[in-house]
């Protein structure tokens, strides 16, 4: 504080401190590009001090300059920085390069400001749009991050059209919170909740096992449109992070969307239609008559053999999964302005059915963007975005009733009778609860929502002299959404027919409404000394609020062919109000001498309506520190060092209690008209306190032969303290649980990241990224019992807390039991994960690819124990697992059962080509007859995602997750939604 005050006293005596002009001149010109084109808004600044001017509407800059000689920097996104000596007034015209490195990008160093990525001390992950959207149209935001940077490990929970995908940065960040980053969009904090439609009352899936969500809903970082993005960073590191402090202990991923430039009004259209298929269909076991007799009996070898001679056997997986859905991708976006005001607007429209009939996923996006500038000194942004969505996700995953499409599809034989007569009246099913072709073709399992997404920013430029400026900065933002889930399973169902001990009819409702916003304001002090010494202060506070309200009534025993809720028998309601207010302020000092020493003190101190006491602030400090080495001169100038710099960096950040941990919550009841309060059995702590991520991160950063070799490592150690679990108390208590700070969560790992351009002629360009992570975590600390977590019991596998093992280990009854009584069979964690990205560019055509390695990793595959079960696997009779080689694989694993668990803990490696592009380009030249010239250019192409996928887990995809995103608990199996592959053909025009 004192520091702060006496900066605050230089400052203002600075302002009393008469400038002299000693020399002052001219300097200008023309700013263009390699096409003679110009380039508006680039900044030009003499270095050395912070007196600077941009480009207009034709590339023309003028710059005053006091002293000469000086050195003026040229500076515009996505351009190659320039350095030009002047030794007086002149006329100097400059054409700028395009970066194809990335090195002169902005990452994000505090919440108010940005630095160039060669003077970065953070590791941080920029994908630009180019690399979201340009190889392949993607499903979701989210799902365009696959082996695109290293530290994330992005996992597709459910193959439903519409998202269910889960995003985890540097390993485990919390064993019962919040695994999931932190979203920022254009400076608005947006929710990426996950909220279940009210399934389990007909599944049954949390009445034994884990009670954790397996309905599998899409999260709502789907709602976002890849096509408006610009550019996305990826705040890894608590380093980083800690800018965020209580709500960035997973990371903060920070989304830029696509603005307009000065210049002409510019169009694009483009539109990608094609279809989706099943990435593996398992097939159906090699069934003849005796196999037939021996596992169901002599009437099913009957009937087999009846539908056999008639040829009426049914591959009904096939009938199920094998849909080619059909998809359409149209988008539509102009951008333009002139020197004061600049606009982006797009629209898009996505139509997607699923490859199981009756499931899809719809969504409208409208963007527009404007930047207003009525004075040199003060700017005006506003972003917007509207989102209409429609999801129908069929009903797929665990249950405990045998109702769902999978887990029915298990006990389902190619004889069976499932079809519907001529009256539309389907049978039921002889040897399940529920016919799954009755089930696909009338239930209803549908989510939609109305989106709003608002966000404004004033900058103010208060004071600006040559070595000095002051700016305020004001943001604030909203995210409001309504979101309606309907799940509907009508009386005709063999599974809610009375006589077959159904409920009559389900209908659940559901209602969440969202709001957030948050309101910011921030001042942004710059000195630089004539030794080129640069101070940079800045200060603000900030304010965020969270509202949100889910409604749920679930009815059962419906009237007639009624599906309101107020025509049944028997009516349901929950809900849920979660209400929280976060305040905060932010301070933090930059230094940066010559680009050589590059350093960075901050803190975030906040309290929150969250906490046991809300008026007590938590602080999260963060310090980094940057040497480039070849700005000292070790090298000469034409060497092959373009680029050697050493960086370490730490940083603390937090994550909230879980909902229900810090007060004592009760459930109401009604007994004979009485009405009452019930304690649901988890006592809360108002002492409580956050979880604590501490990281420590070291770094260099290598770039070779003119930037065309680039090389990123770090190394990180990344410490959880006060983990929240859930302890068990004495049943004299009166409680069965309570949360508690019991424990310490250690995280190791490295990341490497290399971009080579390897060919690059007139003709011929070849550019190459190839990343490589590895992490591993470990319970350092456990002050309570060692506890086994979510899954479904030691008998078929479960995770396994315990002091000095991974908290991510898979254990079970086995043969072999160590000191716990479990022997440890696998670990949900992978060994590493490798992403190579190539783009191949000859004359007009583009050949691009996105592959993802990821090495080990286990899952608990339960899918193939049901079928089992049922004597229905693909590979029942193959004989490759017993030992002995006398038993098939089906009567094998099922004779494992309660003996060992081994059997269905599965190796979930895999490669995949993630995304694949081929494109042609007709030039403005070759198209300049067409339209009086008005097109800029026209690209056609092919494109795909998960078309090759190799894997020898023994299941639809090893990708999957039957509890969801929000946990890091994944990796068990049960019946889902199989993934898909895409294939698109696509054109876009620009004029």
């Amino acid at each position: 504080m004192k520091r702060a005050i006496l900066r605050g006293t230089y400052f203002f005596m600075f302002l009393l401190v008469p400038i002299v002009a000693v020399s002052q001149e001219t300097v200008s010109g023309v700013i263009s590009d390699n096409n003679d084109l110009p380039v508006p808004g680039a900044n030009v600044v003499i270095k050395g001090t912070t007196n600077g001017s941009t480009s207009d509407f034709d590339g023309n800059y003028e710059i005053v300059v006091n002293e000469f000689p000086a050195t003026l920097v040229f500076s515009s996104l996505g351009y190659t920085t320039k350095e030009v000596q002047v030794t007086g007034g002149t006329i100097l015209n400059v054409t700028m390069e395009e970066s194809v490195t990335g090195l002169e990008e902005v990452v994000v160093t505090g919440l108010a400001t940005t630095i160039k990525r060669t003077n970065a001390a953070n590791a941080v992950a920029s994908i630009s749009a180019e690399a979201l959207t340009g190889t392949t149209p993607p499903p979701t935001l989210d799902g365009a991050l696959y082996g695109k940077f290293a530290g994330a490990i992005v996992n597709s929970n459910s193959g439903a059209p519409g998202g269910g995908i889960s995003v985890k940065l540097r390993g485990a960040t919390s064993l019962q919170g919040n695994v999931q980053p932190l979203y920022i969009i254009d400076g608005v904090y947006v929710d990426n909740s996950a909220t279940a439609a009210g399934l389990n009352v007909v599944s049954g899936a949390a009445g034994q096992g884990s009670s954790s969500n397996q309905d599998n809903p899409s999260n709502r970082i789907a709602d976002l449109n890849p096509e408006d993005i610009a550019n996305i960073e990826i705040l890894k590191g608590a380093s980083a992070a800690a800018i965020y402090g209580s709500r960035a202990a997973a990371g903060v991923v920070i989304i830029t969307t696509k603005r307009g430039k000065a210049g002409k009004t510019k169009f694009k259209f483009s539109q990608s239609t094609g279809w989706s298929q099943a990435i593996n269909l398992l097939g159906v076991r090699d069934y003849n008559e005796q196999r037939v007799r021996d596992t169901f009996g002599d009437a099913a070898a009957d009937e087999y053999n009846a539908a056999l001679s008639s040829g009426n056997l049914v591959d009904y997986e096939d009938e199920i999964y094998g849909e080619n859905g059909v998809i359409s991708i149209t988008n539509f976006s102009m951008s333009g302005g002139g020197d004061k005001t600049k606009f982006y607007a797009g629209v898009t429209h996505n139509n997607e059915d699923g490859i199981v009939k009756n499931t899809g996923y719809e969504k409208t996006s409208v963007r527009l963007n404007l930047d207003h500038r009525p004075a040199d000194f003060v700017r005006f942004s506003l972003s917007s975005n509207y989102i209409y969505s429609s999801a129908d996700r069929g009903f797929f995953n665990n249950d405990n009733t045998g109702t769902t499409i999978g887990i029915a599809l298990t006990a389902t034989r190619p004889w069976d009778k499932l079809y519907p007569n001529e009256d539309g009246i389907y049978p039921d099913h002889p040897n399940n609860t529920s016919n799954p072709l009755q089930t696909r073709d009338l239930i209803t399992n549908n989510e939609k929502i109305n989106r709003i997404i608002m966000g404004g920013t004033t900058n103010l430029d208060i004071y600006r002299s040559d070595r000095s400026n002051l700016e305020l900065i004001l943001r604030g933002g909203l995210d409001f959404y309504g979101q309606q889930t309907r799940a509907i399973f009508p009386k005709p169902l063999q599974f809610q027919k009375i006589a077959n001990g159904g409920l009559n009819g389900v209908s659940s409702q559901g209602d969440i409404q969202n709001k957030n916003y948050n309101l910011s304001a921030f001042l942004v002090h710059g000195y630089t000394t004539e030794n080129n010494l640069n101070f940079r202060t800045q200060v603000g506070i900030t304010r965020e609020y969270f509202d949100q309200n889910v409604e749920l009534i679930t009815a059962t025993g419906l009237v007639a062919s009624e599906t309101n809720v107020d025509q049944a028998a028997n009516t349901g309601v929950n809900q849920t109000r979660l209400l929280q207010q976060d305040s905060g302020f932010f301070a933090q000092e930059e230094l940066n001498y010559q680009d050589k020493v590059i350093a960075t003190v901050g803190v975030r101190g906040d309290k929150s309506s969250n906490n046991g006491d809300a008026n007590k602030l938590s602080y999260y400090p963060k310090a980094s520190l940057a040497l480039s080495l070849n700005e000292f001169g070790f090298w000469k100038q034409d060497s092959v060092w373009d680029q050697f710099k050493l960086r370490i960096a730490y940083g603390e950040a937090g994550n909230f209690p879980p909902f229900g941990a810090l007060f004592t919550s009760y459930n109401a009841f009604s007994t004979d008209g009485t009405l009452g309060i019930s304690l649901i059995g988890v006592r809360g702590d108002a002492d409580l306190e956050s979880e604590r991520q501490k990281e420590l991160e070291f770094g260099t950063d290598l770039s070779f032969f003119d930037r065309r070799l680039n090389l990123s490592a770090t190394y990180y150690i990344k410490n959880i303290d006060n983990l929240i679990l859930q302890a068990a108390l004495e049943p004299s208590t009166g409680f069965t649980q309570q949360f508690v700070n019991a424990g310490e969560l250690q995280n190791k790992g490295i990341e490497l990241s290399l971009d080579a351009i390897p060919v690059q002629t007139e003709n011929l360009s070849w550019n190459l990224g190839i990343n490589f992570f590895k992490n591993t975590s470990e319970i350092t600390r456990l002050d309570i019992p060692a506890f086994n977590i979510g899954a479904f019991g030691a008998t078929l596998g479960t995770f396994r807390i315990e002091e000095g093992s991974s908290p991510t280990q898979i254990v079970g009854i086995g043969p072999n039991p160590g000191p716990n009584g479990f022997q440890t069979f696998g670990n949900s964690e992978a060994d590493f994960q490798m992403g190579f990205n190539s783009n191949l560019k000859y004359k007009n055509i583009d050949f691009s690819m996105v592959w993802q390695w990821k090495q080990g990793g286990d899952n608990i595959n339960l899918t193939t124990l049901l079928s089992d079960l049922n004597g229905t696997s693909h590979d029942y009779d193959t004989i490759d697992l017993d030992p002995d080689g006398v038993l098939g694989n089906g009567d094998y694993r099922v004779s494992q059962l309660g003996q060992s668990a081994r059997v269905f803990v599965e190796d979930a490696g895999y490669v995949r080509l993630r995304e694949l592009g081929v494109y042609y380009t007709l030039t403005s030249e070759m198209l300049s007859n067409v339209i009086g010239g008005g097109i800029d250019s026209i690209r056609l192409g092919f494109s795909g995602t998960n078309l090759i996928n190799i894997f020898d887990y023994n299941s639809y995809d090893p990708e999957i997750s039957n509890f969801g995103g929000n946990t890091i608990f994944t990796g068990v199996e049960v019946t889902p939604f199989p993934s898909s592959k895409r294939f698109l053909f696509n054109v876009a025009v620009n004029f």
